[in-house]
């Protein structure tokens, strides 16, 4: 049998039998039904309910900390000892007795629900995570608000799902929709946020999915901004790449970035389990010992150090300290950092992230800016793109902290630094800490969660890797029964396919054949013996799983080409896809 398909032509449009009409695509399928409208509306509101939480933990952070620190703390005052002491016996009390599920940061808490416990996250928590990480933050451990906000808009979508009695699989989406708002209003981007979600979160989408994220993450930035204003969170000026050779000091920026990150890692990773490992007795003042070290560090010389950072970060891209004490002020972050959060207090790794990152930008472009003067990067500038680098390199959230530096400065002149440092400091990190921070967490808390990076990473087969070459019979659907079946007898093929008028194939066993030559006249067109439900187009680009699931119904199934309608580039069988599944 020849591999080549032959010459036949397909019957005139014009003239479809009966059975033979088309009757075009159905959009009634994609469109919205009214369970997924309701879905959607609920999107709004879960949006509106977090960001008002969110603003509201912000606000509560900002007078804890006017409460605990004063308004502006320097070195030497008592108060830098004394909060972040008390404060963590407090949150350790908390959190031990009646908070557990508290703990950490909250990203992996929130992937642990929709991945483990079907979207369940207990409103305690909730209340839990808002009162300790507000009182960690504002006291002065080296922690940030997002990370927490991301679980708190969680825990509200796990409510209100569960106050309506939705499905299990609606219940397991509700928690990103919430976690995306939570996030965005924290940010006060929702870009960044949405991505996040998807990047580190859920790993991938639908359009339905995609659509409610979007609609949270809008309406709980809009609630935010009500309150904050429209305004980015940080300004730079416009950023003008005059001379290509400042995309180096970028690169070395980069660089840094991937070795810092890789400080973080390794700090983290080393003494979080060995902290966990210690009796439970410990956990009632671990974050209190950390909270006097951290107070230690401010006391002695850089409070900056203490809570999320963001007036230092701002300080520093206006150019207010030499680059020698950024770079203290970056090492210092993270020990804090790493204290704080291997503590087990509550509180989040975003903030500790941009800081650190930062603070290693301003001090390049800084150092650039005295031996490099010819150069028109500013310092704020490098500084941005160093928040993004931290992110990249450390969270490894690439496309996120793309879109987070651009949406937090407003300025999108700074996006070819960015996707440079971005990049380099990405693949350092990956090359040099193969497992993420938060796989790194998961596995040490004993769970066994997705990895999205390597989702990301993964090559997945597709229809063209298993496409076998033409060895069936071809008949077109005018053949008479008899005819059809005097070929196939002849050649013992087990399957054949048929050409319809329309250029469209139907593959047919030769057992369906049998049955109905029994029933059907022997000069009936062979198209009389097709069934109502057609055999699917699927093309060579096609992932290869998606066709698995057509097998039980068709014996073998035609692959054909986008380009030339009722081509066929080759067939599908069974054995063949499992064969290459077993090859791989």
């Amino acid at each position: 049998m020849s591999d080549t398909l032959p010459n036949i032509s397909p019957l005139p449009k014009s003239s479809p039998s009966p059975k033979q009409e088309s009757t075009g695509f159905d959009y009634s399928r994609i469109a919205p039904k009214r369970d997924e409208r309701l879905f959607l509306v609920l999107s709004i509101f879960i949006g509106v309910l977090s960001g008002l939480l969110v603003v509201s933990f912000r606000v509560a952070i900002e007078w804890i900390k006017i409460l605990t620190l004063g308004s502006v703390p320097h070195p030497g005052q008592y108060r830098l000892l004394i909060a972040p002491t008390a404060i963590g016996l407090v949150v350790a009390a908390l959190v031990q007795w009646f908070f557990p599920g508290a703990r950490g940061s909250g990203v992996n808490q929130t992937k642990a629900a929709l991945y483990i416990y079907n979207g369940y996250i207990s409103f305690k928590t909730v209340i839990g995570k808002f009162l300790t990480s507000a009182l960690a933050i504002g006291a002065g451990h080296s922690l940030g608000p997002e990370d927490p906000s991301l679980q708190i808009g969680a825990g509200v979508a796990s409510m209100v799902a569960r106050r309506l009695n939705l499905s299990r699989q609606r219940l397991r989406l509700f928690a990103p929709i919430g976690a995306a708002a939570g996030l965005a209003a924290a940010f006060n981007a929702p870009i960044s946020a949405i991505l996040f979600v998807i990047e580190e979160v859920i790993g991938q989408w639908s359009a339905a999915v995609l659509g409610s994220i979007v609609l949270s993450a809008i309406s709980s930035v809009v609630v935010a901004r009500w309150f904050w204003g429209t305004e980015p969170m940080f300004r730079i000026p416009s950023v003008t790449l005059r001379d290509p050779r400042e995309l180096l000091a970028y690169s070395v920026l980069g660089i840094f970035g991937g070795l810092c990150s890789l400080v973080m890692s390794k700090a983290l990773g080393y003494l979080r389990p060995r902290l966990r490992r210690l009796p439970r007795s410990t956990f009632y003042y671990q974050p209190a010992v950390a909270g006097l070290l951290v107070g230690c560090i401010g006391f002695f010389g850089f409070p900056q150090v203490m809570g999320p950072g963001y007036d230092t970060m701002d300080q520093a891209m206006h150019g207010s300290f030499v680059w020698q004490f950024l770079v203290a002020l970056a090492l210092f972050k993270i020990l804090a950092t790493t204290l704080s959060f291997s503590s087990g207090t509550p509180g989040g790794m975003f903030a500790p992230t941009l800081f650190v990152g930062a603070m290693l930008g301003a001090a390049i472009g800084t150092f650039e800016k005295l031996h490099f003067p010819h150069f028109t990067g500013t310092v704020a500038a490098y500084s941005l793109v160093g928040m993004g680098v931290l992110f990249a390199g450390f969270l490894r959230a690439p496309l996120t902290s793309v879109f987070m530096v651009l949406e937090v400065s407003g300025n999108y002149s700074i996006i070819l630094p960015v996707i440079l440092a971005n990049t380099i400091a990405y693949l350092l990190s990956r090359s040099l800490q193969p497992v993420p921070i938060f796989e790194v967490f998961t596995h040490q808390d004993g769970l066994e969660l997705p990895s999205m990076e390597e989702q990301r990473e993964e090559n997945p087969l597709h229809i063209e890797d298993a496409l076998e070459p033409l060895r069936l019979p071809l008949v077109h659907s005018q053949d008479a029964l008899e005819t059809v079946a005097r070929t196939i007898a002849a050649l013992h093929a087990p399957a054949f396919l048929i050409q319809v008028w329309d250029g469209s194939w139907y593959a047919m066993s030769a057992d369906e054949l049998t049955a109905a030559a029994a029933t059907l006249t022997p000069d009936t067109p062979i198209e009389r013996a097709m069934k109502a439900d057609r055999t699917p187009q699927l093309f060579p680009d096609l992932p290869l799983d998606a066709a698995l699931r057509y097998f039980p119904r068709w014996p073998a199934l035609p692959v054909l080409n986008r380009a030339s309608r009722g081509t066929l580039e080759g067939i599908l069988t069974l054995d063949g896809v499992l064969k290459r599944y077993q090859q791989s």
